[in-house]
């Protein structure tokens, strides 16, 4: 894979990030700041750091199985290994502009 078809299939998958959504808060996860790392090698393997904004999220299956199937049909990504992670803590000055803006934060 050329850097240039790595950062195009990341583009597409940062896109595709951006149309997970907790259903229980109307932003996305990309946006909540949920997302710590994205690691596309070159073989086409995926790996994903994300946490979630409370160890107890009802949501989290839901959360990781929507993402993964989402990933799965970029083309180019062959396998998505999505870990949860809770270091760092989340907290709401990850979250984006966007989303401090539509949840009344700003």
């Amino acid at each position: 894979m050329t850097p240039e078809e790595k950062s195009a299939i990341e583009e597409r998958i940062v896109d595709m990030l951006r149309t997970v959504y907790d259903p229980e808060i109307p932003v996305d996860i990309y946006n909540l700041g949920l997302i710590y790392n994205i690691d596309l090698h070159d073989d086409g393997e995926l790996k994903i750091d994300m946490t979630l904004t409370a160890p107890s999220c009802p949501a989290a299956d839901f959360l990781v199985e929507d993402a993964r199937i989402k990933l799965e049909s970029i083309e180019g990504v062959k396998n998505v290994d999505i870990r949860i992670v809770f270091e760092p803590e989340w907290n709401k000055d990850m979250m984006s502009e966007e989303a401090k803006l539509e949840l009344g934060f700003l």
